[in-house]
């Protein structure tokens, strides 16, 4: 991932293969072209075509992750039209878009809880009015043949990209596990190149997400998951981040615009329309539905009842603030900042609480 301004290159995010999920579209190692269908697209971002942008009152940027993609459903439906709301979703590589926020280009922007803490930790400041989803198993520690279990890897070799979020998982796993982390060896590795470093024999284990950790299992034989996001839910959340300015200005859009995702969620969730939901989404990534829903399957999306459920502000990863708090620590004792951002100034749960 190229290092910005707003992102550094060793941010805790699943940043620079967001758009490695799939892999079929994948353009370079770690961007997508930002592809449009709208004529007011710039160089930077492309329209959707969700609504007329020239008259957009609110600007989001989305990439490639399964709960940001979602919000095509909605696109594409009709629904965010019929609420009576005027939005452009511009599509970007993951770190674009949060380039072009902290710029002020948008008003809102998805992403992950902790790539929002090392924003606002430079000064671009993004409140998260509601969480899309955690990550329930596309994140995962993986052994090779003859590693049966977290137990196993003391004295082994784990190589993971230090600083990501699964450098955060893999603290976790052996923090639950009571595995001292001075009795393994870490190895540093770009997350795109695990499957070639677990085939090297190496290293013992390595912690990967999807779409590079499918690709670990089938080319090592004998490999398995160890350890996965599945086990730590809420440890990794994606959000909407909107400015404090927009915010102010367009609060009842922005409440007008949780109630679209609710609606968003139901649909991919009833068996009934997940299907077309499928269809929607793998198209906007270029894959087909089969194959993308392997990567739903790995994402807990958030409906408004979940999110009030997540937004109740106390430790824990059943909580958005107990999440970020746990990957502020993280991000301090890893040197991605020097000091404590104030988790609790960055998070508003009054949206999704309006009537």
């Amino acid at each position: 991932m190229p290092s910005l301004s707003v992102l550094p290159s060793k941010a805790p995010a699943r940043a620079m293969v967001i758009a490695m999920l799939a892999t079929a579209s994948l353009l370079s190692a770690c961007s997508k072209s930002n592809e449009s269908a709208s004529a007011s697209g710039s160089s930077a971002a492309k329209s959707s075509g969700s609504t007329a942008s020239s008259a957009a009152s609110l600007k989001i940027g989305y990439s490639d992750w399964p709960g940001f993609v979602a919000w095509q459903v909605a696109i594409e439906k009709g629904w965010i039209k019929d609420a009576g709301l005027n939005v452009d979703f511009q599509w970007f590589d993951y770190s674009a878009s949060l380039s072009a926020f902290a710029a002020g280009k948008l008003d809102g922007v998805l992403v992950t809880n902790g790539d929002n803490l090392v924003n606002a930790s430079s000064g671009s400041r993004g409140i998260i009015i509601l969480a899309t989803d955690y990550s329930s198993g596309n994140d995962m520690i993986i052994g090779k043949k003859g590693i049966n279990s977290l137990a196993d890897l003391k004295g082994k070799t784990v190589a993971v990209e230090k600083g990501l979020v699964d450098h955060l998982l893999l603290n976790t796993a052996l923090a639950k596990n009571n595995i001292a982390k001075d009795s393994i060896t870490l190895l540093n590795a770009p997350t795109n190149e695990m499957p070639q470093v677990l085939a090297s024999g190496k290293v013992d284990a390595v912690a990967v997400w999807q779409p590079v950790a499918g690709q670990a299992l089938k080319a090592v034989a004998g490999s398995k998951a160890l350890y996965t996001s599945a086990d730590a839910p809420g440890l990794i959340y994606d959000t909407l981040a909107v400015s404090p300015s927009s915010l102010g200005q367009h609060r009842a859009d922005w409440v007008k615009l949780s109630k679209v995702w609710d609606k968003v969620v139901h649909y991919i969730n009833d068996p009934k329309t997940q299907p077309d939901a499928l269809k929607i989404m793998s198209a906007r990534v270029g894959l087909e539905p089969a194959a993308y829903a392997e990567f739903l399957n790995g994402t807990h999306l958030l409906d408004l009842e979940g999110n009030k459920g997540v937004m109740v502000k106390k430790d824990g990863l059943d909580s958005l603030y107990g999440s970020s708090y746990n990957v502020n620590k993280f991000n301090v004792d890893n040197g991605i900042y020097s000091k404590p951002v104030n988790v609790d100034s960055l998070i508003d749960p009054s949206v999704i609480n309006a009537k």
